[in-house]
């Protein structure tokens, strides 16, 4: 079964899901100026270490590169490293 990423825009966040089963989820906030900022990041510990945490935020930031012109910042820290560390997604920082 695949692994898909879903927007829960209601619940300002991407999640991780297997079926019908919430691997994970990364949470967000919009802020007055539009710029999007990820606030938070988890995988369920059990399947931590696995990659799962950057198919979720890749996934997401995937999304929100097809569904919006908004900047992305990250207070997270997973998220800020992940975007340090993958310069394909460079571009949605600098909006």
């Amino acid at each position: 079964m695949a692994d898909t990423v879903v927007h829960d825009e209601a619940g300002s966040r991407f999640v991780l899901m297997r079926g019908d089963r919430e691997l994970g989820e990364t949470d967000y906030l919009t802020r007055a100026d539009g710029e999007i900022v990820f606030t938070h990041t988890e995988i369920d510990p059990a399947l931590q270490e696995r990659g799962l945490g950057s198919i979720l935020v890749g996934g997401a930031l995937d999304q929100l590169r097809a569904t919006t012109t908004a900047r992305i910042g990250a207070t997270c820290p997973f998220t800020r490293r992940f975007l340090d560390t993958h310069p394909e997604y460079q571009d949605l920082t600098t909006r």
